[in-house]
């Protein structure tokens, strides 16, 4: 039988005072809260555009990194009209460096469908939010109980790892993810007690405290309901997954300069994963080496994404040999500008190696 927030609470009633739990947390946030710039003060309602964009960033994203791009976005971009009308290109632009590139196609499509569909309002039912690009399960719940102050699970990775000691869970997280899911349903369900701030309150606590290496359980507000501190295996959780060993992927760069210094990019397909983004023209990317350089001077260059390595040739060729590509969307430009431009890391890092190797100098990108 699947655990769930029913049967948990069925099988041991007393788990968790609901009440004591809650109102522990609350206090510990009040007084704790970190300033981050798309939070509101504790029992306001935040700006839901705001809710809304720093929780697309932090999809697999630290904090550290997210806050400049979140203060540049909204900068540029004030409200979710501003972001709805602004060129697809410029919004990819500013968001190079935080990977996960169909985040931010998605970004814009539904900044497009909240301004013109639902007049710039976010819609406050889940079944809604959810309908929309880009928003699942987590993120609709998170907007639903910190923009909304409705009862809502939000679950985040400092989350987790906060309710697997607590309940002292040991199996890996990824393995068993809709226990874990019952344990905050269990706390969360149905509550209308300061949703949002709870929610926050763990992410904090995650952040601050429930830290994954060496946790301050002597500073924790729930130390008495934690179950791993009570059996001293909080260092042990959560229990790691065994890791899975990822795919390599591999392809060649055309690195093209032409008589002023300047290099040969292209704008790349919408679709893929780095869709709509700018980049050194090259091959696509295979699941086997292709000799597609020849016998040609290379350099390497590897990268590794969330689900795959990729190990990449990088040849130079002259602008006469331009004519290896199709038939894309190619510009030029100088060194000085590439940096102003959104490239992706991996064509950064190519780029910057191709720099080094060729003029013995070290350039800044």
């Amino acid at each position: 039988m699947a655990l769930t927030a029913e049967n948990l609470k069925a099988n041991d009633p007393d788990l968790i005072n609901v009440e004591s739990f809650r109102r522990a947390m609350l206090n510990w946030y009040k007084e704790n809260a970190r300033r981050l710039p798309w939070r509101a003060v504790f029992g306001d309602k935040p700006d839901p555009y705001h809710e809304w964009l720093s929780e697309i960033m932090l999809q697999q994203t630290v904090v550290k990194a997210v806050i400049p791009y979140f203060l540049k976005f909204t900068e540029l971009w004030p409200t979710i009209h501003d972001l709805a009308n602004a060129p697809q290109e410029d919004v990819m632009r500013e968001w190079a460096g935080l990977g996960y590139y169909a985040r931010a196609r998605n970004l814009h499509k539904c900044a497009q469908m909240i301004s013109k569909e639902y007049q710039g309002k976010f819609p406050e039912e889940e079944a809604e939010l959810k309908k929309l690009p880009g928003i699942g399960p987590y993120t609709a719940a998170a907007i639903m109980g910190i923009s909304f102050e409705k009862p809502s699970v939000v679950m985040d990775g400092n989350i987790e790892r906060v309710l697997v000691r607590v309940f002292g869970h040991k199996k890996p997280v990824r393995e068993s993810k809709k226990e874990v899911y019952a344990y905050a349903a269990h706390l969360s369900e149905g509550r209308t007690d300061y949703p949002g701030e709870y929610a926050q309150g763990l992410m904090d606590l995650g952040a601050m405290i429930c830290t994954p290496i060496s946790p301050k359980c002597g500073m924790c507000p729930i130390r008495a309901f934690c179950k791993a501190r009570s059996e001293n295996i909080q260092e042990t959780l959560p229990v790691k997954a065994k890791k899975i060993s990822r795919p390599v992927k591999y392809g060649t760069l055309y690195f093209i300069e032409n008589s002023k210094g300047e290099l040969l990019l292209e704008k790349r397909p919408g679709t893929g994963l780095l869709g709509s983004m700018v980049g050194v023209p090259g091959s696509e990317w295979m699941d086997k080496p292709a000799d597609i350089a020849g016998k040609l001077e290379k350099f390497q260059i590897n990268h590794t994404f969330t689900h795959f390595h990729l190990i990449l040739d990088g040849v130079s060729l002259s602008e006469k040999d331009k004519s290896v590509m199709a038939d894309k969307e190619y510009f030029w430009m100088r060194p000085d500008t590439y940096g102003k431009i959104g490239l992706p890391t991996v064509f950064k890092k190519s780029i910057k190696l191709y720099l080094q190797l060729k003029y013995k100098d070290k350039w800044i990108l």
